[in-house]
């Protein structure tokens, strides 16, 4: 099978899966208490509007309609970007609040996994070309410590620890907020004060990844090592640098593609929890206030967003895969 056809065919599973999301976040959002308009109206407290001014207000968001139209027309304001006003923020559209937090979330993520997969790719490694030694038993030991730790205590952990304020063992940085306020003028200092805001939120959750992405590491290359093009490689008199950088790691990097597009899903559940604690004001703490306001347009929109983002994550990794490895192309 071609690579077009490869591609073509991962792209329709991928936007029948999305079809399917949509459904679901439409469905899901119509089963849950309450009444949005009433919601809406009321903005968070006071008294119920008069129900002549529901009805009007149903008859605008089409609730009136039947469910099927309602479906084709949440479909159609989903593609073209009319995603609703938030109720609890009302002059803002739901996709500007969540483009303003996107951009942070993006980072505490992007950063932590670049983290992981540098030091957990390392420590993979070293763990597979040591296998049942002292160094590959501490790597395993120290990878299910942070795996087994709920992600929200290790973040209470680490504030306690280095958050700065009173009775911390070392309050070196920064216990809440994405950056200062007011931030730096200069874009030098301001990108610092954002990485040192951002270190603890991102360690945390480079932390608690790092066990699934060693260990991949040293699974693949261990197999890899009892490869007969390896036992080759060794009978040419090939150094073990030679030997892993040239030949082993490679072929060993294969699985880590798919592995990276699984673990997004893991990333942004844990990035909720901490950004949270830190109060780090990305998609996470978003998510949070909106579960307390019952901010159904929010939530709607951030669900949409995330699940989607694992889709598309998925396909890419398919994708790369394919070009990679030309096995999974021949049926």
């Amino acid at each position: 099978m071609s690579i077009r056809r490869v591609i073509a065919r991962k792209s329709v599973n991928a936007f029948v899966t999305i079809v399917i999301i949509l459904v679901v976040n439409f469905l899901l959002f119509r089963l849950v208490p309450g009444d949005p308009v009433g919601l809406y109206l009321r903005g968070g407290g006071g008294a119920r509007p008069d129900e002549s001014l529901l009805q009007q207000q149903r008859e605008i968001f089409g609730l009136n309609d039947t469910l099927p139209v309602q479906l084709y027309k949440y479909i159609v304001n989903t593609f073209t970007g009319n995603w609703g006003y938030s109720f609890y923020k009302q002059s803002r559209l739901v996709t500007e609040i969540i483009a303003q937090k996107a951009v942070w979330t993006i980072l505490l993520v992007g950063s932590s996994t670049i983290i992981t997969l540098w030091i957990g790719m390392v420590l993979g490694v070293v763990s597979a070309w040591r296998r049942g030694k002292a160094p590959d038993l501490a790597i395993l030991g120290f990878g299910f410590f942070f795996y087994a730790m709920p992600t929200f205590w290790l973040a209470l952990m680490l504030l306690l620890l280095f958050g700065q304020g009173r009775g911390v063992l070392l309050p070196i940085f920064p216990a809440a907020n994405e950056q200062s306020y007011p931030p730096p003028t200069e874009a030098f200092a301001a990108a610092i004060d954002i990485g040192y805001h951002l270190f603890l939120p991102a360690l945390t959750l480079a932390l608690v990844q790092l066990a699934g992405i060693s260990i991949i590491m040293r699974n693949a290359l261990i197999d890899v090592l009892t490869e007969d093009f390896i036992l080759t490689a060794k009978a040419k008199g090939l150094s073990d640098r030679r030997l892993l950088k040239g030949h082993a790691i490679p072929n060993a990097r294969l699985p880590m593609v798919t592995v990276i597009a699984l673990n997004l899903g893991f990333v942004l559940g844990g990035a909720i929890t901490v950004e949270y604690v830190f109060s780090y004001d990305g998609l996470g703490l978003l998510t949070v206030e909106a579960i307390y306001d019952l901010d159904y347009p929010i939530l709607q929109g951030i669900f949409l967003i995330l699940t989607v983002s694992v889709v598309v994550a998925n396909l890419i990794s398919d994708f790369v895969y394919a070009a990679l490895d030309p096995r999974i192309r021949i049926e």
